[in-house]
C-alpha cells in the first residue's frame, strides 16, 4: 500500500500545475479511462482511452458535458444521491438503456460543497480494496487543482460570502465600487438578476447542504451566481440569460430544485420563491425582500397561493399588509362582509365563503360550483341569496375588489 501511494504521489504531483494531465495520470496509475468533471458535469479533463469504451464517454467528450438522460437515469437509479452524500467511491453498474458501461466514481467537495467528479471507465476490471482506496486519494489532488483554480477566482471566501451579504442587506450603493468588488470575487452582476430562496421546514443538516449546494451548481437554464444558508433558507443569486423566457425558467428551476431534494432526502416541506429581475445591482435587496414575502404568504394561506412561487405572480398579494395596515388604522369594516357573517351564523348557511369561492374564480359561476361541489343551479341561488342579504352589487367591479381584498385581508389575520 505504500508504495502505490508513494506511485501515486509522485504521478500526481503536477496535477495542480499541469490540468492537461489531470486524467492521463489518474487514468495510467488505474488502468483505465478517466474523465474529470466541475459540479455542473462540464468536462474538465479526459484521458486517452482504446477503441471498447462505451457511447456515453464518446458522446461527453464531443459535447464537453455528460448528457441529461444519463444524469437523470443516475438519479432514478440513486447513484448521484450517493455520490452527493459520501466521500467515498461508487461503484455504477452498466446502465444499457443510456449506453453506459460500467464505471466507479467519486465527488471531490471541499466540505459540503461538490467541486467536480471523477469517473473511471473501468468496463471488466473491477478495482481492488486497495485501488478503492488509492482512488479517494486521487480525489485529494484533483482537489487541489479545483481550489487553486477558485482561489485565483475568489481570492477570499469570507470577503466573497460578506460581499454577497452586502448586496442582500443593501449596504452598498455606489455602482463603481459594487463592481469593482465584483470583479475582485469573479462574480458577474451583469444582466438581469433576481434573488431565488429555497426554505426548509427541516432543520438543515450536512446532507441537505451537499443536495443544494449540487443542485444550485447543476443548473442549465439559469445561472446561480452565488449562493449560501442562513439557517433554513438557501439564498441563490441567480443569473438570467437573454432572449429566454425568464419566468419559466425560473419557475421550472424551483419546481425542478423542490421535488428533487424533497424525494431524494424525504423532506416534510420545501418552499421556494423569487424575487422581481432587476439589472441593478442596487436592487438586489428589493428582489431579496420580495421573495422573503412570498414565502411569507405561502406558509400563512396555501391554499389560495397555489402554486405562485414568483413576487411578480402575488397580484393583490404584494400590498396586502399595507392595505391591512391601512383597514386597521381606519378601524374599518366592510358592510357586505358583515352582514354575510351575520346571516351565515344565524341560519348555519356559508354565503360568505361562497362569495370568496365565486370571486377567486373571477366570477365563474360553472369553476366556483365546480370547486364547492354544487350543481350550477345551486351556486346561482347562493349568489341570488348573496345579493339579498347582502345587497351587494356582484355587476360592480369597484364593489367586488373592494371585498375581494377584504377577504383577502380576513383570511390573512386568521393564521
Amino acid at each position: 500500500m505504500n508504495l502505490n501511494i508513494d506511485i501515486l504521489h509522485k504521478r500526481l504531483n503536477d496535477i495542480v500545475t499541469s490540468p492537461n494531465q489531470l486524467a492521463d495520470n489518474i487514468a495510467d496509475l488505474f488502468e483505465c479511462p478517466i474523465t474529470i468533471e466541475d459540479s455542473n458535469h462540464h468536462v474538465i479533463s479526459y484521458s486517452q482511452h482504446k477503441d471498447d469504451i462505451d457511447q456515453v464517454r464518446i458522446s461527453t467528450i464531443i459535447n464537453r458535458k455528460v448528457p441529461d438522460k444519463v444524469i437523470n437515469a443516475f438519479w432514478k437509479k440513486g447513484y448521484m444521491p450517493k455520490l452527493i452524500d459520501s466521500d467515498n467511491p461508487v461503484i455504477i453498474p452498466e446502465i444499457q438503456e443510456v449506453g453506459l458501461g460500467n464505471r466507479i466514481a467519486i465527488s471531490v467537495r471541499k466540505q459540503n460543497e461538490i467541486l467536480g467528479f471523477i469517473w473511471a471507465h473501468t468496463s471488466d476490471k473491477t478495482f481492488t480494496e486497495e485501488e478503492i482506496s488509492l482512488f479517494k486519494e486521487a480525489a485529494t489532488y484533483v482537489k487541489k487543482y479545483f481550489l487553486k483554480n477558485r482561489q485565483h477566482n475568489r481570492k477570499s471566501e469570507v470577503g466573497y460570502r460578506d460581499f454577497f451579504w452586502q448586496l442582500l442587506r443593501g449596504d452598498l450603493h455606489n455602482t463603481d465600487e459594487i463592481y469593482r468588488q465584483a470583479k475582485q470575487y469573479n462574480i458577474q452582476l451583469t444582466g438581469d438578476k433576481t434573488i431565488v430562496v429555497i426554505r426548509f421546514s427541516d432543520e438543515v443538516n450536512e446532507q441537505m447542504e451537499k443536495h443544494a449546494y449540487y443542485l444550485s451548481e447543476s443548473q442549465v437554464k439559469v445561472n446561480v451566481i452565488t449562493r449560501l444558508f442562513d439557517d433554513n433558507d438557501f439564498i441563490m443569486l441567480v443569473g438570467l440569460p437573454k432572449d429566454s423566457d425568464s419566468k419559466q425558467s425560473l419557475y421550472e428551476f424551483i419546481h425542478q430544485f423542490i421535488n428533487r431534494i424533497g424525494e431524494q432526502l424525504h423532506l416534510h416541506t420545501v418552499l421556494g420563491a423569487c424575487g422581481l429581475r432587476y439589472e441593478q445591482p442596487q436592487l438586489i435587496e428589493q428582489s431579496y425582500q420580495q421573495a422573503k414575502e412570498v414565502l411569507k404568504l405561502q406558509d400563512q394561506i396555501p391554499e389560495k397561493l397555489n402554486d405562485i412561487l414568483l413576487y411578480e405572480d402575488l397580484g393583490v398579494f404584494q400590498f396586502i399588509d399595507v392595505l391591512s395596515e391601512a383597514r386597521k388604522d381606519a378601524h374599518y369594516y366592510n358592510p357586505f362582509m358583515e352582514k354575510l357573517r351575520s346571516y351565515d351564523k344565524n341560519h348555519q348557511t356559508s354565503l360568505l365563503e361562497t362569495l370568496d369561492i365565486y370571486l377567486q374564480c373571477d366570477s365563474n359561476v360553472y369553476r366556483a360550483a365546480k370547486k364547492l361541489f354544487v350543481h350550477p343551479n345551486t351556486m346561482n341561488y347562493r349568489l341570488k341569496r348573496i345579493k339579498e342579504v347582502s345587497g351587494i352589487d356582484l355587476k360592480n367591479a369597484n364593489q367586488k375588489t373592494n371585498i375581494y381584498i377584504d377577504l383577502l385581508i380576513d383570511s390573512i389575520q386568521k393564521t
